[in-house]
């Protein structure tokens, strides 16, 4: 049975740039959707803001319409009172009970008045309510058209970039599978911790792709020389000579051409 072929520092090498430049391509593909879902779930959340509180406002109109209603029906019932007191005052056989009477016409006057003033004032809060749902009704038809926008867009850049992003992904699995576990456990810290997500850079006029800091000569030696796995002491980057990327860069862009 043929013994297997262990893996080159080389083979090693491209193996985790090629890796990079996957993971790369997908960075760019979501930093092209950019914040649009979290602009999309923000809008959703307003609409649904402004539903709810348009909601509210409408019961709580009908709640002082229905005030209204219920003080007019109370008016009514004192002038029915007022009518009947003042029928029975011309049957009175003394003036306690006309006095009597005449405090209980009074008393029904004195709620006529109140619920007058009551109704004036639901009334007026009715109009405010108007005016606030009017300007809500406005911002939620703005919002709602704004939202199907944003849900446009974002469907057609999905649309556009998902099957890639889905390839790449595999991609990057089975490129992860690979590699022995420690690289990838390196690799997969290092672009954790860097800002941009590059764990593996090429050498750029002498210094360090990512980060700039000049590599001495004799590293770069080594570097070119792919005999070791060096990382920029600077930024923990794993680096690898010029020359390998671009042959890399120029392996993977045939790949990505056929997603």
């Amino acid at each position: 049975m043929a013994k297997k072929t262990e893996a080159t520092v080389e083979d090693k090498l491209r193996e985790l740039y090629n890796l990079q430049l996957i993971d790369s391509r997908v960075d760019e593909i979501r930093n092209v959707r950019g914040e649009l879902p979290l602009e999309v779930q923000d809008l959703e959340d307003e609409v649904e803001g402004l539903k709810t509180r348009m909601s509210k406002l409408d019961a709580h109109t009908e709640e002082l319409s229905q005030k209204v209603k219920d003080k007019k029906n109370l008016i009514e019932e004192s002038k029915t009172l007022i009518a009947k007191y003042s029928e029975q005052q011309k049957n009175v056989r003394n003036n306690r009970e006309f006095n009597s009477l005449s405090k209980e016409i009074e008393f029904q006057e004195l709620e006529i008045e109140l619920a007058e003033k009551h109704i004036r004032e639901f009334k007026a809060q009715i109009e405010q309510q108007k005016e606030v749902v009017d300007k809500s009704k406005e911002r939620l038809a703005d919002r709602t058209d704004h939202l199907k926008h944003k849900k446009s867009e974002l469907t057609e850049i999905l649309e556009e970039t998902q099957k890639e992003e889905n390839a790449l992904l595999k991609m990057s699995e089975d490129h992860a599978a690979s590699i022995e576990p420690r690289l990838i456990k390196a690799y997969t810290r290092i672009r954790t911790n860097v800002k941009n997500g590059l764990a593996v850079v090429p050498i750029e006029r002498g210094a360090s792709g990512g980060s700039y800091f000049t590599i001495p000569p004799q590293v770069q030696v080594e570097i070119a020389s792919r005999k070791k796995i060096i990382t920029d002491e600077h930024s923990g980057r794993i680096l690898v000579d010029a020359a390998l990327a671009q042959e890399q860069v120029e392996e993977m862009e045939k790949v990505f051409a056929k997603l």
